[in-house]
């Protein structure tokens, strides 16, 4: 059997997920809607790929029905999130959380371009048409060209190591010594 056709071993899955943590990243909101359904999943995926045109892609579980709402309606938007937002974070991480009718009060929200729900007083955010999905193992690569985006002042909600983080406050020097 070829190495790339094998079944993946569960020590050799314990060891991707082990050096997988050690990669730091922002922490965003995935949101879309499918008719009256608000669809929300905290994602850690979040890539820009394109300034022309202008793309984004995220990446969620293929058979999520945040998936399927977003191929269905074709838009979807991704919120970063602040430091601040870290409830909002754990909420939407929660498995089954992320799925619900009128259930999002304590999560303002609000539509702009495309109709995709933005979180309000988020850190920055997109708001994308679907562009292509793409095949990724057990996620679907959402690619999606960007109508609008905007973002404003403040941390950023960081995720490493299985903890939501913030920046430390004291820059490094290209030697890494504290500055």
């Amino acid at each position: 059997m070829s190495p790339a056709l094998r079944p993946v071993r569960s020590a050799e899955a314990e060891s991707y997920r082990g050096a997988a943590r050690r990669w730091t990243t922002g922490v965003a909101v995935l949101t879309a809607c499918s008719g009256e359904e608000v669809f929300a999943k905290t994602v850690s995926s979040l890539c820009t790929l394109s300034l022309d045109p202008l793309l984004i892609s995220v990446a969620v579980d293929a058979h999520s029905p945040l998936a399927a709402a977003v191929r269905g309606s074709g838009r979807y938007a991704v919120s970063v999130l602040g430091v601040n937002q870290e409830p909002l974070a754990r909420r939407f991480a929660a498995p089954g959380a992320g799925r619900a009718l009128g259930f999002f009060t304590h999560a303002p929200m609000r539509a702009e371009d495309t109709g995709a729900p933005v979180l309000e007083d988020s850190l920055a955010w997109f708001d994308c048409r679907l562009h292509s999905v793409l095949p990724g193992g057990d996620h679907a690569v959402l690619v999606g060209r960007v109508v609008a985006a905007d973002g404003g002042p403040g941390e950023p909600l960081l995720y490493h190591d299985g903890q939501y983080r913030t920046l430390d406050r004291h820059p490094t020097t290209p030697t890494g010594a504290r500055a």
